[in-house]
């Protein structure tokens, strides 16, 4: 098991990573009649993308002997109505001063390794994706 996810009430859980002991809270967002006081489910989503190619690019980064400390990426998850599911969700990558210099070839790289994460091939292809890279030319 990964997880326990137990109903708190009013439109909340607590999700339990049993490896670690790590919670998180989710609650319904306002547009769908909770508080907007926590991540939602779907925020956890589009989240989970950007902290999964962040992730795979760091690990790439360590073999290209690069620090990807203060790397971020800017999350948008966009919904639609009918059926109620997201439709879109929209990236924006930021990079740090320190990063600049790095050479065209080795942000390629990077950028690759991020658009082929394993939360990236899980998601449907009914969703679009926009990753938006300019800060890294």
């Amino acid at each position: 098991m990964t997880s326990r996810v137990v109903y708190e009430g009013s439109l909340r859980t607590a999700c339990t990573h049993l490896q670690s002991g790590s919670v998180i809270e989710t609650d319904a967002p306002v547009d769908n009649h909770g508080k907007g006081e926590r991540f939602s489910p779907t925020d956890l989503l589009a989240t989970a993308l950007a902290a999964c190619m962040l992730t795979v690019m760091d690990i790439k980064a360590r073999e290209l002997q690069v620090d990807l400390k203060g790397v971020s990426l800017s999350v948008q998850k966009n919904m639609l109505a009918e059926p109620r599911r997201v439709g879109s969700i929209e990236l924006r990558a930021t990079l740090p001063n320190h990063l600049w210099s790095l050479d065209e070839k080795t942000k390629q790289v990077l950028k690759r390794t991020g658009e082929h994460c394993p939360v990236i091939k899980s998601i449907h292809p009914d969703i679009t994706l926009k990753i938006d890279w300019a800060q890294w030319t």
